[in-house]
């Protein structure tokens, strides 16, 4: 019996608020696997386990896949689907309200991935978990809106490069890999998809006070239009003006145009 027919004998719905749609494509699930390079000692958080299409398939190479659910009407057909791969739990709950750390204690293992299909709605609070509780993860590989993709991967002088990019670009070295058609999906998608990969900074390069580094960063951003000059009237402005020059630039300048690495060096001139 295929995923279709169990989740179809099981009285299964497909519920919108949950953004279900299930990826069965066997070449892009292999391709995902590919871009994980997951290791027999890794352990492999999935968010959204849906049809578990990618779960088998991580199972096969991991130590051990734990998976978050929030759709409890699966419980039945996962049972049935994952009844061979033991090295499998999945826990029925919002992932988000999870004590994820919590959750790992009883995990020995020695390195941490995130492979997930996410809802588009929750892609951003998902990976800002990560980071905001500290959790060591060393990949984070996650199938997301193509539109999304464009702005978690772009670079300085870039429409979609924005603040988000910047904060999450501090944390992860951030590419995608490649691009999803809505066509292989079940239910069919209004947008197409792309995976993107998070690796963990090996970098050095941190800001001194990194809250005055990331409030700088979205007050540059708050009215993208605008220039320096006039979104981040309340700071020091020769001192941001002295900084960029070194770098061939001035407060004429929009938020679009500075690189991370730009506004890092701004934010520590301020902090002297």
């Amino acid at each position: 019996m295929n995923t279709k027919e169990i989740l179809e004998q099981s009285g299964f719905n497909f519920k919108k608020k949950f953004g279900q749609n299930f990826l069965l494509d066997q070449n892009i699930l292999n391709n995902i696997i590919k871009e994980a390079n997951i290791t027999n000692d890794t352990l492999v958080i999935e968010i959204g386990v849906g049809a578990a299409a990618l779960t088998k398939k991580l199972s096969l190479k991991a130590k051990r896949v734990l998976g978050y659910e929030i759709d409890e009407s699966l419980k039945e057909p996962l049972s049935v689907i994952l009844k061979e791969n033991d090295n499998v739990d999945i826990i029925f709950d919002d992932f988000l309200n999870r004590c994820v750390k919590e959750d790992l204690k009883k995990y020995e293992y020695k390195t941490l991935m995130v492979v997930a299909n996410l809802p588009y709605y929750i892609t951003t609070p998902i990976i800002t978990k990560f980071i905001d509780e500290q959790i060591d993860v060393e990949k984070i590989i996650v199938m997301v809106q193509n539109e999304v993709a464009d702005r978690f991967s772009a670079k300085a002088g870039v429409k979609s490069y924005n603040s988000l990019t910047i904060f999450l670009n501090y944390y992860f070295d951030i590419k995608k890999a490649f691009v999803v058609s809505r066509n292989v999906f079940y239910p069919k998608p209004n947008v197409d998809s792309a995976v993107v990969t998070f690796t963990k900074k090996r970098s050095n390069l941190k800001a001194d006070d990194e809250k005055l580094f990331f409030k700088l960063v979205r007050d540059a951003f708050c009215q993208k239009r605008k220039t320096l000059k006039n979104n981040l009237k309340s700071y020091n402005l020769d001192k941001i003006n002295e900084t960029l020059k070194k770098h061939n630039k001035d407060i004429t300048f929009r938020a679009e145009n500075i690189t991370m690495e730009e506004f890092i060096d701004i934010s520590n001139n301020l902090s002297k």
